[in-house]
Parts: structure tokens; sequence; C-alpha cells
């Protein structure tokens, strides 16, 4: 679509985190090479900290659904008479308020039968597909995306910490077979800390416990895990060094204010989008394993009993890479 006439833009993604970082570039291109435009973006209240303070937008709509008050954010949106509306959520809940918005539409398909193809049968048709960012910019327009990554502003400057080597743990992620056990965060973090390094624990509130656990076997370990303050996290990643995590919006939180990461993948694959993007990183998986990947999401539970894609990641392993970084 030409958009040098397209003034007036809508973004739509509403969750979850790590899809609404993804975003970023694609907002921070669009305005870059539109710098007359007006951008607008629409999220859920929960992720709506990602554009909080992003000078790239004109104005920032909150989908609550459980403030019941989706009409009115209807007739908000429609006052707002929109050249062009981007949706990069598309699912029933975008659609039907993009049709009622009554203006051009561009749609982010995200390709539902390649990616069960890819679980249930093993065929691979995303080999060679691209991060999800640039999915998402290829879906508006060819050549949109600048070469920069994530972003995430949060109204005030970074700060400055101490020039000592600060490692984070991030042990979370919303489904199981996207976590590596918490002992291999335990093992992992006492030998970071017989290394000399400091250790950091990161997650929200769904992982305070088990952030506090983990912490608690080890030596000298600050806990950082909070309410979901997204705005706080950012300012506890600018004190690290490296992060190790899961798959997860942490993962994309980090890559957003430049801290390198090192991501151990079970049940994801790369071939889904979501790896780092544009950022120092190591992904850690077994390439080995006929069973991978078990879903496009995560599960609740290892359906062949071993969770191998997991287990077979060994604390030492991660701790080499850890040693080579640093060193």
């Amino acid at each position: 679509m030409n958009l040098d006439n397209i003034n007036n833009i809508l973004i739509v993604r509403f969750s979850s985190l790590g899809d609404v970082l993804l975003t970023t570039p694609v907002v921070r291109s669009l305005k870059a090479k539109y710098p007359n435009s007006k951008i607008s973006f629409l999220v859920k209240k929960e992720f709506s900290d990602v554009y909080k303070y992003n000078p790239r937008i004109s104005n920032l709509f909150i989908f609550d659904k459980s403030a019941g008050n989706i009409n009115s954010l209807l007739d908000e949106l429609k006052k707002q008479k929109f050249d062009l509306v981007i949706d990069l959520q598309n699912n029933f809940r975008s659609r039907k308020i993009v049709r009622r918005l009554n203006t051009k539409v561009i749609t982010y398909h995200k390709n539902p039968l390649a990616k069960f193809l890819l679980v249930k049968f093993k065929i691979n048709l995303l080999k060679n597909a691209p991060p999800i960012p640039l999915r998402y910019a290829n879906a508006i327009a060819a050549d949109l995306l600048d070469d920069q990554g994530l972003e995430i502003f949060t109204g005030k400057d970074d700060g400055e910490f101490e020039n000592n080597i600060m490692i984070g743990l991030a042990p979370g992620s919303k489904h199981f077979t996207k976590r590596w056990p918490k002992e291999y965060f335990i093992e992992l973090g006492k030998m970071i800390e017989e290394a000399g390094y400091s250790v950091a624990l990161f997650g929200g509130i769904s992982e305070q416990q088990l952030c506090k656990e983990i912490s608690a076997n080890l030596a000298h370990a600050v806990d950082f895990s909070n309410n979901n303050d997204l705005f706080l996290t950012i300012d506890n990643l600018n004190k690290l060094s490296l992060l190790i995590c899961n798959d997860s919006g942490l993962m994309h939180a980090a890559c957003a204010v430049n801290v390198p990461v090192f991501t151990i993948f079970g049940s994801s694959v790369k071939e889904f989008g979501f790896t780092p993007f544009r950022n120092k990183s190591i992904i850690f998986e077994d390439n080995l394993l006929s069973c991978r990947p078990c879903s496009h999401i995560g599960r609740s539970s290892c359906p062949k009993k071993h969770f191998k894609c997991m287990m077979e990641i060994k604390p030492k392993m991660v701790f080499d890479e850890i040693k080579n970084f640093v060193d």
C-alpha cells in the first residue's frame, strides 16, 4: 500500500509484553519515513507502559475489557478519523474493532497453517522466515524497517551504575515447556557467584515466589522481581552486563535497552520469529530432538514426559558461554 497520503495512523497490538515490544521498530520506522504522520497505538492496559513515554506516539488508547469501556473506546477511536489502521494483533476482538472504524486496513497475517504443520508434522515452511518485527513491517510496506533494534522510553534518563559485572537471571515464562528448571537456575547462580560476579533475579508478580526460592539458595543474590512494574524492571535491567532468560517478555525488554541476552529455548524454535531482535544474544536449544516444537506458544507439561528440550541444556554449558562472554 502507498502510504504517502496517509497522515493519521492507528496501530493495534493488544498483548503481550514481548509482542508489544516487538512493534517498536515498526513505529520508529514509520515515524522516520513519514515524520508528519500522526501515529496512535491501541494496547491492553497491562502492557501500555511500553508506549507511555514513547515520543513517536501521538495518542495511546487503552483496551481494558474489565472496565467495560469498549463502546466508549470505539466512540473515541471513531472521532480520530484515522486514514489507516494497522492490525498487528489480528484476532477476533481486534478485527471487530477495526471493522467498526470503517477505514483502510492493513492486517498482519500470522500464517497459522505453517505453525500447525511445524508443530504437528514437523513440516517446516518457516525455515527462512524473518523475525517478527520484519514480518510486521513487511505486511505494511517493503523496506520499511530501519537497521536498529527494539526500544523503550521510561520518561527519565537511564542514570549511571557501578561498573561491576552483574548477571541477571529471569527464570519465568508463561508456559511450563518454556521454563528452564529452577534447580538449573540455582546451580548456574552458584557458578556465577563463585566466579566473583553479582547475581540479580528478575520477574513479575507471577514469578516472585520462584525468584525468592532461587535467591534463597544463593549467597548474595539481589531479588529485583516486582509487581509487574515495567519501568522499575527497565531501571534494574540497565544495571546488568548480561541477562540469562527463557523465551519470555523479559528477553525482549532486555533487548529494548541493549542488554545482551542468553536465552534457553525449550519448546520454542527460532522459526516462530520471537528471537532476540538485533541485540547481542546466544540461544541455547537442542536441535537434535525430533519432538521440537511441541507447541507454538508453550504447554503446561511435556507431552513426551521427558522434558529433554530443557533438561539436556546443562548449567555448565550456559556458564561456559558466560565466561567466554565476560572474558
